[in-house]
């Protein structure tokens, strides 16, 4: 198939994208690769083209509704990984799935900088608690984890909830399911967080998070609405970005020399010479 991606991020430019199958390839021809326009001519082409047309057109770029819900340069917002600092808040968002993924955003804050690094991601469907919560674990089984209200709903399999279940499964779960600081639950506030944070450049995102990126470039609106498709990191990181009161530091705690209430208590070295 060659055609322009004139009708957005169908299934088909979807599947292309981002779950290449065996025998699939994608090449992404650009006005680079037309040999036969110059320079002026593509300038007079673009001026002649809404501004929401003129990726789609040059670059293949597909079209994404009323527009991306986050309009920022990726390489304003990405950075290479490195070792997170001990004294950085942590807290991480899941949002529950099954035939569309179950997600989990790791964070980390950097409250001297007020700036919010998304550290880690993890994304699967079609997987138990199981599965998710020694993901949650292997990243830190300390750190906070905010999650939806559909969290509450009992699973028909067990009749137990969530995340109780997640809860039993060793994952430091909030007590309550997400809100905003405000109390309320809507979706807008956290994504003016998002967007504020991002074009701030208060939130940044390490460079190896392909599926987060991914999801990133094709968040969109459609008229004026965010499209719920491909949009389960979305969601985890909102969650826990709206969830920073939450977050919290590791702790090292000395452990003692000796059983607590031991009498009489000397090094072992000591009693050897003794």
């Amino acid at each position: 198939m060659t055609f322009t991606p004139e009708s957005g991020v169908t299934d088909v430019v979807s599947q292309f994208m981002n779950e290449l199958r065996p025998g699939q390839a994608l090449f992404h021809a650009t006005w680079n690769d037309a040999e036969h326009l110059d320079e002026k001519i593509k300038e007079e082409i673009l001026s002649a083209l809404p501004p929401h047309e003129r990726e789609m057109r040059s670059k293949g770029v597909p079209i994404l509704g009323s527009g991306l819900v986050f309009p920022v340069p990726e390489d304003q917002i990405v950075v290479p990984s490195f070792t997170i600092p001990t004294h950085w808040a942590r807290i991480n968002g899941i949002d529950f799935g099954w035939d569309h993924p179950s997600a989990v955003a790791f964070l980390a804050h950097d409250r001297d900088n007020d700036c919010v690094y998304i550290v880690d991601a993890h994304s699967q469907s079609a997987a138990t608690p199981v599965v998710h919560a020694q993901a949650i674990k292997d990243r830190g089984s300390w750190i906070p984890t905010a999650w939806p209200h559909d969290g509450m709903q009992a699973d028909k399999g067990s009749g137990t909830p969530l995340a109780a279940q997640y809860r039993r499964l060793g994952v430091e779960m909030l007590g309550s399911h997400f809100e905003n600081p405000d109390g309320g639950i809507t979706v807008e506030p956290g994504i003016m967080e998002m967007l504020t944070r991002l074009q701030s450049g208060r939130l940044k995102v390490f460079n190896h998070l392909d599926k987060w990126l991914q999801e990133y470039r094709q968040y969109h609106r459609q008229d004026g609405k965010i499209v719920k498709k491909h949009d389960d990191l979305m969601s985890a990181t909102r969650y826990a970005l709206m969830s920073l009161r939450y977050a919290r530091t590791l702790s090292f705690e000395p452990k003692p020399e000796y059983a607590i209430g031991a009498q009489d208590w000397q090094p072992f070295e000591t009693q050897l010479a003794s």
